[in-house]
């Protein structure tokens, strides 16, 4: 498969595993949500034109659209794989634990979701499949159970989002103990303005064992593009409240204004700057970052090639501290 190929040009080693990826993760979550069929092949295929091969997803994706029932993203992908034939083009991830028919982290939980992950993508192999948030599940059944989809071909390697560091430590010591499949990466909360969700004993672990960061909410569900302001009009999206909530906090408006200053300095938008400083951080491979249409896409995939002056990211740092 063309995603297992490291040497490919633009592409990162994700962590200690065989992927190479486009250092710009495209989100799922919108499929099925906020973006129809239609316009997320519109969306996959422009982020594909531009040589993206990452794409992140999750078996609950997106359940909790009045009429849906978790799915919907994975289906979308997988129609899209399908016809346009570039299944080994493309590096997919998904995650399990969050569905609302089958939560948690149980043995039999994740064999049966993997399965139903498989049929909706139309794949024979998840490329990155994540336990999406960790639960009271013993590591040992957790561990041994994502070991045993590695072993049988159906899963390419594993990795973990929304867990702490010390049951990331517990996960990677029992799996190296007992010679099992090793998380390579972890999908944290992580941005300019929420640091403390990743940087500190989990970076820590993160980066004592090799493995690599793909950070969800890179832009704060749309506050780093800069379309949100104090006193600015307001803005109609799904996530809108969510985002505007950072203006309240002290360090939001900082980081707008150094966001800005940076930007004009390269003549992008503050969107593709946040990205950067997101991808230049220690052991960040890709920042997810998801477009309901193509227009919105453009920000994101510059953030690919957009490379940070030390001294811009020391103003980034010290108004996001």
């Amino acid at each position: 498969m063309t995603g297992y190929h490291s040497d490919a040009p633009g592409r990162v080693r994700l962590g200690t595993s065989d992927l190479s990826v486009f250092p710009l993760s495209l989100g799922g979550n919108v499929f099925g949500w906020t973006a129809d069929e239609e316009q997320s092949f519109a969306v996959l295929d422009a982020y594909a034109a531009a040589g993206g091969n990452f794409v992140d997803t999750a078996d609950v994706y997106s359940a909790w659209v009045p009429g849906n029932t978790g799915g919907e993203s994975e289906t979308i992908i997988g129609n899209w794989l399908r016809s346009r034939g570039n299944r080994d083009d493309v590096v997919i991830a998904t995650k399990v634990g969050l569905h609302p028919e089958a939560r948690g982290l149980g043995a039999a939980t994740i064999k049966a979701s993997a399965e139903g992950s498989l049929r909706r993508l139309g794949v024979e192999r998840i490329d990155l499949y994540y336990t999406h948030q960790d639960d009271d599940t013993p590591v040992e059944e957790f561990v041994t159970a994502l070991d045993e989809l590695v072993r049988e071909g159906k899963v390419g390697a594993v990795a973990a989002s929304n867990i702490g560091a010390q049951r990331l430590a517990e996960a990677l010591a029992f799996a190296e103990r007992e010679g099992l499949a090793k998380y390579v990466a972890v999908q944290p909360h992580y941005n300019l303005v929420s640091r403390g969700t990743f940087e500190g004993p989990l970076a820590d672990v993160v980066a004592e064992h090799g493995l690599a960061t793909v950070p969800y909410y890179a832009l704060a569900s749309g506050f780093l593009t800069g379309k949100y302001r104090l006193g600015g009009p307001g803005v109609t999206s799904a996530r809108a409240e969510g985002a505007a909530r950072y203006l309240d906090d002290p360090r939001g408006p900082k980081v707008l204004e150094a966001l800005d200053a940076v930007a004009a300095e390269h003549g992008v938008e503050p969107a593709s700057v946040a990205l950067a400083w997101l991808t230049a951080r220690p052991t960040v491979a890709a920042p997810i970052a998801s477009a309901r249409t193509v227009e919105q896409l453009p920000p994101l995939l510059a953030a690919a090639t957009l490379r940070l002056t030390p001294e811009q990211t020391a103003r980034l740092d010290a108004a996001s501290a």
